[in-house]
């Protein structure tokens, strides 16, 4: 978007407005590859029937399955993967005959695309909030994982590239920074640059204008004690970790390739939280995984209960092509999986509606976003505990009079009322 902006075309969220169409796809799983062809779907019958004149396809699910897109849906006139990022402009220029662009794969790695601090940006998100990309693609061997084909090896950006642009969104009134990576925790070891996740957390953290860094898609293994004492001792660091365990079954872990025992698991949540006090650590399992037993399962829900996790996902395993989990024996039932999920997914609710009860009472530091996403008769707002459209929020029903506070603002919020995954309160003086 930054790209197409800076070269002189109108940015619109109004498709029907559109004379060119850009669909960026997810290739990950099943679920988001449907969602993919849907919208590419739409697309195309809005090309046909409406303004746009124009379609161009990007990301994952092109750099997976772009022969058989092109087959299949000829209204599409041109497809750029995940390496091409720069090739934008040109094919959405209807000068351009996008049949004779040459084709990009990520065999060839010098071809990978790693955007810097020059690149131009068009904030997708609320203007007092921002993701910044550390590194891109992952050698990470999960069974069922295609990343890395799609996204090449791990390479991170320059240390200095990611403080500069950092500063740069400071300056434009970004409060909350969100660290991402297909693996975060990895970030600075190709540039020969220990715990480099550590000390750009901390470096991000003392920037004039920010509020908030927070640091998603950490990988178990690489959880390290100076990250965390970072993380507990600077202010603007938020006691938030995302860390996908995925299972805690010895035997599932193994098949996954990933490694690790429950007993080693439940050291690690153990040690985060005995370094960072008040942490909050997000995590993501999957269900339904070749060979998972009802034990292994059985396993994975009393880890769960033990733990009392703050914030959990649950997927069921979704059987991927080209992927070591395809080939696997023992595939597990759908059904099955979903009520392995479900089973989960309600053990997780009753646990972080007694967090959320034992809440109530207290005041909180709160991140203002205006109208509730529910209903306009609420307010709603973040902890810093709650990252953006995965966690849940705080819904606030009252401010004192004559006080109206504007998104991006900071106000302090008196906890009332608790759900299961969001809390109720009302903006007390500041």
């Amino acid at each position: 978007m930054g790209q197409l902006a800076a070269a002189g075309y109108e940015i619109t969220t109004d498709e029907a407005e559109a004379e060119t169409l850009v669909v960026n796809t997810c290739g990950f799983i099943d679920s988001a590859k449907r969602e993919s062809i849907d919208a590419i779907l739409e697309a195309a019958r809005m090309k046909t029937d409406g303004k746009a004149k124009r379609l161009v396809v990007a990301g994952c699910l092109v750099e997976r399955y772009r022969d058989e897109l092109r087959a299949e849906i000829p209204e599409v006139d041109a497809f750029i993967g995940t390496n091409q990022i720069g090739d934008i402009t040109k094919v959405c220029d209807d000068k351009v005959n996008t049949r004779s662009l040459p084709v990009v794969t990520l065999g060839n790695q010098s071809a990978t695309y790693l955007y810097d601090e020059s690149t131009p940006r068009v904030l997708a998100t609320p203007g007092y909030s921002a993701f910044i990309k550390i590194a891109e693609g992952c050698d990470r061997p999960c069974a069922f994982c295609f990343i890395p084909q799609m996204r090449g090896h791990f390479r991170s950006r320059r240390f200095g590239s990611v403080v500069n642009e950092a500063q740069a969104l400071a300056a434009r009134g970004v409060k909350e920074l969100i660290l991402v990576a297909q693996d975060s925790s990895r970030y600075g070891e190709d540039l020969e640059q220990p715990d480099g996740l550590a000390h750009l957390l901390r470096e991000l953290s003392r920037l004039d204008g920010i509020e908030w860094v927070r640091v998603m898609y950490t990988y178990p293994t690489h959880i390290s004690d100076l990250f965390l004492d970072v993380m507990a001792s600077e202010p603007k660091a938020v006691k938030y970790l995302d860390m996908p365990l995925q299972h805690a079954s010895q035997n599932v872990l193994k098949l996954m390739r990933r490694g690790g025992t429950r007993a080693s698991l439940e050291r690690l949540i153990e040690r985060v939280r005995r370094r960072v006090p008040g942490i909050a650590v997000r995590t993501t399992f999957i269900t339904g995984f070749p060979g998972e037993t009802e034990a292994d399962f059985d396993e994975l829900l009393t880890f769960v209960r033990n733990v009392e996790f703050e914030r959990v996902g649950v997927f069921t395993y979704s059987d991927e092509e080209g992927t070591p989990a395809f080939d696997l024996a023992g595939k597990v039932d759908a059904k099955v999986a979903a009520k392995r999920r479900d089973r989960l997914m309600r053990e997780q609710r009753r646990i972080s509606l007694r967090r959320n009860r034992a809440r109530v009472g207290e005041t909180c530091r709160v991140l203002f976003e205006g109208a509730a996403k529910e209903t306009d008769l609420l307010w709603q707002g973040r902890l810093e505990t709650q990252a953006p459209d995965i966690d849940g929020v705080v819904l606030i029903n009252d401010a004192p009079e004559g006080f109206t506070p504007a998104p991006g603002d900071f106000v302090n919020v008196h906890i009332t009322d608790a759900h299961e995954y969001d809390l109720i309160g009302h903006i007390i003086e500041q």
